[in-house]
């Protein structure tokens, strides 16, 4: 059943090649987060013009690149040399 409205089975159709995904694999998680942290990390996420989710990613994978943790392939479009703005100098 479809809302009055709404978009149809045309809208969404996927002209992309079969087997091709444009944006890396990502897997769902569910969070527990204290209200006051996440607060935070939203306004920080905000004043970086990212979205919450990839701010959440970005602390991480800094955290994990600091503690020398990280994968040794960066995501794709990052260098593992790509300088934070915020720290370094």
């Amino acid at each position: 059943m479809r809302r009055e409205g709404g978009p149809t089975n045309l809208e969404h159709r996927d002209d992309s090649p079969v087997g091709i995904s444009i944006l890396p694999e990502r897997k769902p998680f569910l969070l527990r987060i204290d209200p006051g942290v996440l607060e935070g990390v939203q306004r920080w996420a905000n004043d970086d013009l990212r979205s919450l989710n990839a701010q959440i990613e970005y602390l991480l994978r800094e955290a994990l690149r600091r503690a020398g943790r990280a994968s040794r392939t960066p995501p794709d479009g990052e260098t593992p040399t790509d300088p934070d703005p915020l720290t370094d100098t």
